[in-house]
């Protein structure tokens, strides 16, 4: 249903985060957590080793679950996101461009604040409902990096259940199976260019490994994420 696709954004923000210093931050390990998902088995995150490179290691069973930092870091604090990936396991039928199969062996979330009296009816009722679901207020926006079976790399693509959720392929295939992929990305342009506007506070990020919507196992590593 909407509201539990909308749980799986929300849960990587909300507005009571503690600010952080402007300048370079990588999140230490302890200041992430895992979080559940409504009605969702859960992801196992646990700490590992790839190619001499420590991680977070996913491992989705039919799963959806984050592994997430809240934070606050206003625009002018930060520019540049910098994250790597390594996955095993594909599902090759998930793909995020369609609802009904919307599953990622790695996702990076970002979660942004916003004024929320700018939403549509139809998104506030939504959001309202998710926040009775989970107890969190959802971000004004949620912005993740993908790396899907088959759309193509530059897509954009806007969730089929909240147009407050977009998706940015940055990896597809499975070319690049069981190697690191190190990206650094223009977060705030990426922002501009899926939602038409500037982006407010980052308020949080996580990572989600999820397998539910297709019924299948899949398995990646999670090296740093860091802004500056």
């Amino acid at each position: 249903m909407a509201v539990i696709s909308l749980a799986s954004a929300l849960l990587t923000g909300c507005s009571t985060a503690p600010p952080v210093e402007p300048g370079p931050t990588t999140p230490a390990a302890e200041s992430w957590s895992a979080q559940h998902l409504p009605g969702k088995r859960t992801t196992e995150y646990t700490p590992a080793t790839r190619a001499g490179q420590r991680c977070t290691q996913a491992k989705a069973n039919r799963s959806a679950s984050l592994w997430r930092r809240i934070l606050r870091l206003e625009p002018a604090a930060w520019h540049q996101l910098q994250f790597s990936w390594w996955v095993d396991t594909l599902s090759p039928e998930a793909t995020v461009a369609d609802t009904d199969r919307d599953d990622a062996a790695a996702r990076l979330v970002l979660a942004f604040d916003g004024d929320a009296s700018r939403l549509s009816a139809r998104n506030q009722m939504l959001f309202e409902l998710a926040h009775t679901l989970t107890g969190e207020p959802p971000p004004y926006a949620t912005l993740m990096y993908v790396w899907d079976a088959s759309a193509p790399i530059g897509t954009i693509i806007t969730n089929g259940r909240s147009d407050r959720i977009r998706k940015i392929v940055v990896e597809s295939g499975s070319t690049r199976l069981r190697h690191w992929r190190h990206y650094e990305r223009d977060a705030q342009a990426d922002f501009l260019a899926a939602f038409g506007e500037a982006p407010g506070a980052l308020i949080g990020m996580a990572f989600m490994t999820d397998a539910d919507n297709t019924q299948t196992q899949v398995e990646a590593c999670y090296g740093p994420a860091m802004v500056r």
